[in-house]
């Protein structure tokens, strides 16, 4: 019978303290982050543009026109609101294999319609010599991100007796 007491004691003694039962869970929060950087501010061009046309020589000169192709500034900068850009441009002279070159100053650049993503209003500077570096499109006004594209018409003014023959020119474009 003393076994039957003590193990009745211990029964007892375990119920007076309490069986050990398991945790219950607490909520929680964990902290996590990511961290996003600053864009930048770019221009893509055409690597080649092509030949822009022919036009026979005459005594009063002639003007030949082409397109470009597509320019595009994408301005990923988050700038602060009421900022802005200017994509600049600058031609070399129209050289040919031998003889005069056609200078920059009579190639003109129009940018024709300019289309837009984001916040910011753009302008086109349609320069009429590119001689030295011209601004071509101006956004001002920025808010965040932007995008402008547009498809400019490169001009050429071929004054009188030039010598016959193929004639090419680097026209070279920044933003800043």
């Amino acid at each position: 019978m003393k076994l039957k007491q003590g193990l009745f004691a211990a029964i007892v003694a375990v119920l007076a303290f309490g069986i050990a039962a398991p945790a219950s869970a607490v909520p929680g929060g964990t902290t996590a982050t990511i961290t996003v950087q600053g864009g930048v501010l770019a221009i893509t061009v055409p690597t080649d543009a092509g030949n822009f046309g022919t036009a026979t020589n005459t005594v009063s000169g002639e003007v030949i026109t082409g397109s470009l192709g597509q320019v595009q500034v994408n301005d990923a900068r988050d700038a602060a609101a009421g900022s802005g850009w200017v994509a600049s441009v600058i031609a070399t002279a129209f050289t040919p294999s031998a003889g005069p070159a056609i200078p920059a100053s009579a190639v003109g650049y129009t940018a024709g319609l300019i289309t837009k993503v984001g916040t910011a209003t753009f302008t086109a500077n349609d320069p009429t010599d590119l001689t030295g570096v011209v601004a071509a499109v101006t956004a001002t006004g920025i808010t965040g991100d932007n995008s402008a594209t547009w498809e400019p018409t490169i001009s050429v003014s071929v004054a009188g007796g030039m010598a016959a023959g193929v004639y090419s020119a680097t026209i070279t474009h920044s933003v800043a």
